[in-house]
């Protein structure tokens, strides 16, 4: 039996009401990088920071953005990061909307919470003990 294929990375797809708006949040406030934009007008773009990329996706004005927002705790992006207090400093400094500070949880995860402009849920998490 041969070795399986490698999966190389993880792109979310994120459903954005305006995806100008939207790019320029990640821009100010998260520190992502917006090179382009898809679409006239745009619709489609692709947020990176790091080796991390997440796409916005502009949806038609009368379509869902999340079909199970009333779900408290649920992450749509959890990102594993290696310094979250120094994340978060950064990320309040540029004004971006914090749902909750930095704490430590009994998984083994350092993490908080950053809500976007269409009311995404994104956590940042740091293993502190013994995640896996």
């Amino acid at each position: 039996m041969s070795p399986a294929p490698p999966i190389l990375a993880v792109s979310p797809v994120l459903l954005v009401r305006d995806v100008v708006k939207a790019a320029d949040y990640f821009e100010t406030a998260l520190g992502f990088r917006v090179p382009r934009m898809w679409g006239d007008p745009p619709h489609f773009c692709i947020a990176r920071r790091d080796a991390l990329e997440i796409m916005l996706n502009q949806v038609r004005p009368n379509d869902p953005i999340h079909p199970n927002a009333a779900l408290n705790g649920r992450f749509d992006v959890y990102f594993t990061v290696s310094d979250a207090d120094a994340l978060h400093a950064e990320f309040r400094a540029n004004g971006a909307d914090i749902v909750c500070a930095p704490g430590d949880h009994d998984y083994g995860m350092r993490e908080f919470q950053v809500r976007d402009l269409d009311g995404h849920l994104l956590a940042f998490g740091q293993i502190i003990g013994d995640a896996a």
